[in-house]
């Protein structure tokens, strides 16, 4: 049994990186919303693997929260300000698309080397998974900063968050699910607010490139 929860936890975070990664290969919005809520789906599965493995009760609420809100309901709010604005497709990102993924490969073998100190000590099943959930953390930040348009910089933070949530329910079996529900509370919050911002900068520029920021210093 040990085994098989070990394997499920490795492919479930395998796939949400996977995911993570599509925000560096592909250019269009639509498709990083589409890997977004697969992403959030998977994790929503590792939740309910964790919960049913390590007998956490409190996790299938969790589980069943993440589906809710994050594969569904902001992948609908995100599609709905796709469609306001238009397709505007990441063509010229900070990083070329090359690049990105060179860099993606090495921040995946950091996460490796600065999460083997754990991995070595941890008697958990979920202890091989735990590195893949610190490289998707590494990879969403690194979206965040490499890509132009907000929509994809909002993308990344969702997926950031996707992230430090995945790492703590490999790590600790979930946390309370007072401290979740505020942890959920923070994120929409979070959205909500990069939700003003995108629609600020397409009111005032016609656009969401973020680099038409620096037409505010002059």
């Amino acid at each position: 049994m040990s085994d098989a929860f070990s394997q499920l936890s490795v492919l479930g975070s395998s796939l949400t990186l996977i995911f993570g990664l599509i925000l560096l290969w592909r250019r269009g919005v639509p498709a990083y919303i589409s890997a977004f809520a697969a992403q959030s789906a998977v994790l929503a599965g590792v939740a309910a693997v964790v919960a049913h493995f390590g007998r956490e009760a409190e996790l299938y609420w969790v589980a069943a929260l993440l589906f809710l809100v994050k594969a569904v309901a902001i992948p609908k709010l995100l599609r709905d300000m796709e469609r306001r604005f238009g397709t505007e497709r990441e063509l010229q990102p900070y990083v070329n698309t090359a690049t990105s993924l060179v860099v993606a490969g090495l921040l995946v073998l950091f996460g490796y080397a600065i999460m083997r100190p754990l991995v070595a000590v941890s008697r958990l099943p979920t202890r091989a998974a735990m590195p893949l959930a610190m490289a998707l953390v590494l990879v969403s930040l690194f979206v965040m900063i490499s890509r132009k348009k907000a929509l994809t910089q909002v993308v990344g933070f969702l997926m950031l968050e996707n992230g430090i949530a995945l790492l703590a329910i490999l790590g600790t079996y979930g946390i309370p699910l007072i401290i979740e529900l505020g942890v959920f509370l923070d994120a929409l919050l979070g959205f909500i607010v990069m939700q003003i911002f995108v629609y600020q900068i397409h009111d005032t520029f016609e656009t969401i490139d973020v680099e038409q920021l620096n037409r505010l210093r002059h």
